[in-house]
């Protein structure tokens, strides 16, 4: 059979921790990952250009015979999912599909608090596109979501500060920020796939009755039901465990980062979206 590799978008590596939960809980599915570090970091821009690049980076996909894209980026996930599977699916190719991560996580997070009160800690971007709070009413009307906007996290990660001294002082200062923003936050999430690489120093500054979420495993079970519910989606996608990696960057600089990521060493290929 022809390979049908299930595609992985990032602005950058964060999607890689995504795919690792993929690999784990689906290995014997085809993976194509596709990180936009050129053009990174997504968080700080416009919605109209977080969805020109996400709707290049998804047509590449596509034409790399990607029948599934999963946006493992909440950034692209918020700005620009929405209108790419409403208006551009329809013409580019109906048949495909185009998944995001945020509707998969707050199906489940308001699942887990006992006191209705739930923590978002994010990109800017993500914060204030509104999605987490949009989404998590759908599903938990009851649940009262509360927001911090992390600018500096993502840098920190991708600069490999995320274990020095000098990130604490940004963790505990988002985490208190949003602790004081709700009386009875009992569940936090980590609404950007770079955060849990910095997951042991907010657990520092987190109560121990505090639920600490990443979304690596949301997400990866939501697949394997995404699967149940559409069979004739999963019968597309190949079966013969093989994982490629591009980059629209340095693949020397992507391959040594990505390792932090995805656990351990990867070789990408530089590829060009324009």
């Amino acid at each position: 059979m022809k390979q049908q590799p299930i595609g992985v978008f990032d602005s950058g590596y964060g999607g890689l921790t995504i795919l690792k939960e993929f690999i784990h809980t689906l290995p014997q599915y085809d993976y194509l990952y596709l990180g936009d570090n050129a053009r990174a970091p997504y968080g700080p821009r416009s919605f109209e250009t977080v969805y020109r690049y996400t709707l290049q980076c998804v047509k590449w996909l596509f034409a790399q015979n990607c029948p599934l894209v999963i946006l493992a980026c909440n950034t692209a996930s918020a700005k620009a999912l929405r209108t790419i599977q409403q208006v551009d699916l329809p013409v580019i190719n109906p048949e495909n599909r185009v998944l995001g991560v945020i509707r998969p996580t707050t199906e489940k997070i308001g699942a887990l608090t006992a006191t209705k009160e739930v923590g978002i800690l994010a990109t800017a971007g993500t914060v204030l596109s509104g999605s987490y709070l949009i989404e998590t009413e759908k599903f938990y009307p009851d649940v009262k979501v509360y927001q911090e906007a992390c600018p500096m996290w993502v840098p920190l990660v991708e600069n490999n500060e995320y274990e020095s001294s000098g990130a604490d002082y940004f963790v505990e200062k988002n985490v208190k920020n949003l602790l004081a923003k709700g009386g009875h936050i009992d569940t936090v999430l980590l609404a950007c796939t770079h955060y849990p690489l910095l997951k042991d120093k907010i657990r520092k500054y987190l109560p121990d009755e505090v639920n600490l979420l990443s979304q690596g495993e949301i997400v990866a079970n939501s697949l394997v039901d995404y699967f149940k519910r559409h069979p004739e989606m999963e019968s597309r996608c190949s079966k013969q465990g093989a994982v490629q990696f591009y980059t629209t960057d340095s693949t020397e600089d992507f391959d040594t980062h990505a390792a932090t990521f995805f656990g351990k060493s990867i070789r990408s290929e530089h590829v060009n979206i324009e």
